[in-house]
This record gives C-alpha cells, structure tokens and sequence, in this order.
C-alpha cells in the first residue's frame, strides 16, 4: 500500500499526464487549423501517449490497493504565435513533467518505497526520450524555417516521427 503522501504524489501525476494529453491535443487542433497536418497527427499520437503515461500510473495506484484520483482539468491554452511557438511549449511543458516525475521518484526512494521506485524507472527514461525528441524538433524547426517551403518541408518530416515505435516501448531484449 503506498503511503498517504506518496499518494497524493501518485494523483499529482496522473492529473499531470491528463493535462498533458489534453494540451498536446489542443495544440494537434492548432496545426490541424492552421493547415500543419503532419504537426496535428504528430501531437495527437503525442496525446495519446500521454494518456498512457496517465493510465499507466492509474492501473498502479489501483493494484497496490490504494484508490487513483482523477482531479478537474483546466481548459489548456489555444493560441500559439507560431509552430516554433507549439514546440517550446511542450519542450518547457516536457521539461516541467520530469522535474515532477523526479520529485514523486525521490518520494518513493526516501519513503523507501522500492516497488514504486521501481515502477517508476520507466517514466525516468521515457521523460529523457521526451526532452531529447522535442529538443530536436525545435532544432529542426530553427534549421528549416518556417518561410514558404521551410513550413512545409517541416510539417512533412515531423509527420515521419509519428507511428515510430519509442526504445523504451520495445520488449525487454529485443528491438523496436
């Protein structure tokens, strides 16, 4: 059973991962609008995702006995100045997401919870795969350009990530 404040961490997470999902739709529904259909596809598998990440941490809270929380969500924001704009944003929302896994993995380690600090090594590695990929994009972004045929060259290649299976996806020992 976890503890009391580990809990209230656990929950913490979940809402954390909920709102995650909801604002990488959000911004799916931007570039969908704004003709970035590779970008709205991207960002909606990225959602979808994140909607793991969420049911993932729900699915544990339930088996060690205790009870998942879902908490109200606030309506994410809608207007971006630019796609630059889109993926800042969810590289310093991504960043705010490890900080977060990193104080519940701190919680548990301390707590000497070693079965959560262990269930939680995943969400460790994943948010790494997740500042490095969105990192890059915004690399990807400042080379292109977002000029005429830079915008569509790189709404084209942020397409090409989506469907593409993460490493820490791949079943132990074997390969994507």
């Amino acid at each position: 059973m976890l503890s009391d404040a580990l809990l209230t961490k656990f929950n913490e997470q979940i809402g954390i991962e909920f709102e995650s999902s909801n604002l990488y739709l959000q911004m799916s529904s931007w570039c969908g609008f704004n003709g970035l259909d590779g970008c709205a596809a991207f960002l909606r598998e990225h959602s979808a995702e994140e909607m793991d990440h969420m049911f993932r941490l729900f699915d544990y809270v339930n088996e060690t006995g205790a009870k998942a929380l879902i908490p109200a969500l606030s309506r994410p924001r809608s207007e971006f100045e630019s796609i630059r704009d889109v993926f800042e944003t969810t590289y310093k929302h991504e960043q705010f997401v490890t900080g977060k896994i990193n104080e519940l993995v701190h919680a548990a380690f301390t707590e000497h919870d070693y079965s959560a600090f262990n269930f939680l090594q995943w969400y460790v590695a994943e948010q790494h795969e997740e500042e490095a990929l969105f990192k890059k994009v915004i690399d990807l972004v400042d080379m292109v350009g977002t000029d005429g045929q830079g915008l569509f060259y790189l709404d084209r290649e942020i397409s090409k990530v989506q469907g593409s299976a993460s490493p820490s996806d791949a079943p132990p020992g074997g390969g994507a």
